[in-house]
């Protein structure tokens, strides 16, 4: 009988694939289906199998965890300051669930994903507090997926140019007798008609299956841009917000 082969990158592989051991596979199949529907032909545990890869592969991805240990590990940070000043263009930042992850004016000035790493938007929270204007302010175009941003004061989201997509997110204004001063959403993009080379970048906000609440509306312009194709999906619980921002 031939003995069976063993792969050269075999430990090489389980050493990447070890820190990811916290992530089950019904979370990690969560996380890659904002990206890459997979097909159900597909062994389930072969495709889990692979995702671990890719999610540890300091490359590819780039994870905020609280460390359990002094330890630093290659692509892991302790909070999403650190990551997105870490971030190249066109990197994805995953968050991990539990607890409350601090976001305060937290500046994006380049192209990234940053998506929650639970199985539901309430399981991975940003937390901006009094005395700062926003959590994360937008000035490329980006995506937010699967996250709950929370803004005791101010708003949740500021955007100021590119085009920012919000899917499956949940955004919270605290409710006080300044909510006239708190809106989950403000843009202040502004489309340039007279220069055809900086129109062609575009500007807007995509709002996908995601529920707002409190402050005094839910999105605030104050650039060229307005409030476009909105729906609404009322359930038991919760009203559920499709909508764009752009110009007229």
């Amino acid at each position: 009988m031939a003995k069976r082969r063993h792969h050269a990158l075999a430990p090489v592989v389980e050493e990447l694939i070890s820190p990811m051991n916290s992530l089950d596979d019904g979370c990690l199949m969560h996380i890659f289906s904002f990206l890459s529907p997979i097909p159900d032909r597909y062994n389930t545990a072969l495709v889990c199998h692979r995702w671990r890869f890719l999610a540890c592969h300091p490359r590819l991805w780039l994870r905020v965890e609280r460390p359990i240990r002094d330890v630093m590990e290659p692509g892991v940070y302790p909070n999403l300051e650190a990551a997105v000043s870490a971030a190249r263009p066109g990197d994805t930042i995953l968050i991990a669930a539990g607890g409350s992850h601090v976001a305060c004016n937290i500046q994006i000035k380049k192209p990234i994903c940053i998506i929650g790493g639970g199985d539901l938007p309430d399981d991975t929270v940003l937390t901006c507090s009094r005395g700062f204007d926003n959590a994360l302010e937008f000035l490329s175009t980006c995506k937010i997926a699967n996250l709950t941003i929370r803004a005791e004061l101010g708003c949740c989201l500021l955007h100021r140019s590119g085009k920012l997509t919000i899917q499956e997110c949940l955004l919270q204004c605290e409710q006080n007798p300044l909510d006239y001063l708190s809106f989950p959403i403000i843009s202040t993009a502004i489309e340039y008609n007279s220069f055809p080379s900086l129109k062609e970048q575009g500007h807007g906000v995509t709002v996908v299956r995601t529920r707002i609440e409190g402050g005094a509306k839910a999105v605030r312009t104050n650039g060229t841009l307005a409030l476009q194709r909105v729906r609404a999906i009322y359930s038991r619980s919760s009203v559920f917000f499709w909508f764009e921002v752009g110009e007229k």
